[in-house]
């Protein structure tokens, strides 16, 4: 192992050290007010951002501008190999931005975020960025590594990235290629069986190689589950009916949890300790954006907040 993949390996675990954790973001969640809750994060990696945030969207957005910009960090820290590693681990930030972009193209909708800013972490979106229709939006995309969506409409341009983020972290990330499966396996289970849209083709084709045809074939929410592969099957084992997809979800992080945790006490300091940091961080993000929604609303029970993270 190169000298710099030990010394990314090592930043990482220093980075999730930093973090506020499960303890730290029900803390946040039991705030009665956002300012209380900003006073808490004010010692957290988090305050760079947050600080100025004037109020929860605001806030949830600073928290994970704060998490792309440590993934940028660790990223410099790493191996060109290792830098590369990051970019599908990242394709969320890059598919906000297209949402953004998709809202700055709408007349109705001038109050567009700005967007992320994504350095070396980027796929494509700089061509992105210049489309100013819906077609030329899909063409850049087509052009790119994220492949052609299916369709022009904003449902499809993001569904479509959305399950090539899923077909690109599966292909080139192996320590992450279960949790892939089992977010393309989410999509699945909402677009067809609680919206009932029938999928573009190039996402019907993604999903199939990922969770086999019987599941994207499925004429119902149990023969989807029956069908799914072995390895993608774990997100709804314990989900009977689409309504309970909301647990799958947070179940979803809760196995990226796990799995990152066991990935950063990996002695070999190589490729699965920085995925294992990026998962973790990741996670940290997502439960501190839903600590700081409980604090808005007055602060819950820390009992509703172990439910909902």
């Amino acid at each position: 192992m190169s000298a710099a993949w030990v010394a990314g390996a090592v930043r990482a675990k220093a980075l999730v050290h930093r973090y506020p954790g499960a303890d730290g973001a029900r803390e946040v969640a039991a705030c009665a007010t956002l300012d209380d809750a900003f006073q808490l994060l004010a010692a957290t990696p988090y305050s760079r951002y947050v600080r100025t945030a004037a109020g929860l969207p605001e806030a949830q957005r600073a928290v994970t501008a704060t998490l792309l910009w440590h993934l940028r960090v660790l990223a410099g820290w790493l191996p060109r190999s290792g830098s590369r590693l990051l970019v599908p681990l990242a394709a969320g930030f890059e598919i906000a931005n297209v949402t953004s972009r998709l809202l700055a193209l709408d007349a109705h909708r001038p109050d567009a975020p700005a967007p992320y800013r994504l350095g070396a972490l980027e796929t494509a979106w700089r061509s992105l960025e210049r489309a100013g229709t819906l077609a030329e939006l899909r063409a850049a995309l087509a052009a790119s590594p994220w492949g052609d969506p299916g369709g022009d409409t904003p449902w499809a341009l993001i569904t479509g990235m959305r399950m090539a983020a899923a077909r690109r972290t599966a292909g080139t990330v192996p320590p992450a290629r279960h949790w892939a499966e089992g977010r393309a396996a989410l999509l699945v289970a909402r677009e067809l069986f609680v919206y009932r849209r029938p999928l573009p083709i190039p996402v019907q084709h993604d999903a199939t190689r990922l969770l086999g045809a019987r599941a994207t074939s499925a004429a119902s929410y149990q023969e989807f589950r029956a069908g799914l592969t072995s390895t993608a099957r774990w997100v709804v084992a314990e989900v009977a009916e689409p309504g309970g997809l909301w647990r799958a979800e947070a179940g979803w992080w809760e196995r990226v949890q796990h799995d990152g945790a066991l990935m950063l006490r990996d002695g070999r300091y190589g490729p699965r300790v920085v995925v294992g940091a990026v998962a973790v961080l990741s996670v940290d993000a997502w439960r501190v954006r839903a600590a700081l929604e409980s604090a808005a609303r007055g602060g819950r029970p820390v009992e509703v907040f172990d439910a909902l993270a």
